[in-house]
């Protein structure tokens, strides 16, 4: 019974994290919204006693998310939390589109005839089942994400000598001086 409300909790928090991704008004927003919905799918993989897929999922997709917020900080130049934006382009279309996969995946959810088990399951599913997906590349799979993040890590700091607060020293509150050129957009 307690697993069986967790699922329904923690998929409507994955949808519904996955629907404030496009309602919130900025990339970094969305950016954890859709992390957390991905951490949600992980711990129902881990209720399926999927830990593997579990696990990995929710490493790579924080991984992931990480990275990104990391590149938004770097390429943008200013905090992308604080810039207001819309994810969604083209409403009318998008929603005509979502809607109607929506409708086709349940349709095929609830349509297809779904195959039996033939025999039982191995001893160890978690195993196999990253044995049948990675082969033996898993050790290599599991040490590249970190080593990789590591190195967009080292490569930002030595990209950028000073941090964006140096200009003012320790005085944060201090208003930077305007352009004194007419039209021009204030430092």
């Amino acid at each position: 019974m307690l697993s069986t409300v967790a699922f329904w909790v923690l998929a409507a928090a994955a949808v519904a994290f996955g629907a404030l991704v496009f309602r919130v008004d900025s990339m970094a927003r969305a950016t954890y919204c859709l992390a957390a919905s991905f951490v949600a799918v992980a711990v129902v993989l881990l209720l399926f006693r999927q830990d593997y897929l579990g696990v990995v999922t929710a490493l790579m997709m924080v991984m992931e998310m990480a990275i990104m917020a990391v590149y938004m900080v770097m390429f943008m130049g200013m905090n992308p939390a604080l810039m207001p934006m819309s994810m969604v382009h083209g409403r009318r279309t998008a929603l005509a589109l979502s809607a109607g996969l929506f409708i086709v995946l349940t349709a095929g959810i609830l349509l297809v005839p779904w195959p039996s088990r033939r025999d039982a399951p191995v001893a160890d599913v978690t195993h196999a089942l990253g044995e049948s997906i990675m082969g033996h590349k898993m050790l290599v799979m599991l040490t590249v994400s970190p080593v990789l993040f590591a190195t967009i890590v080292a490569a930002l700091v030595l990209a950028l000598p000073r941090g964006r607060y140096d200009r003012f020293g320790d005085d944060l509150r201090r208003r930077p001086p305007a352009d004194p050129q007419p039209g021009g957009v204030g430092r």
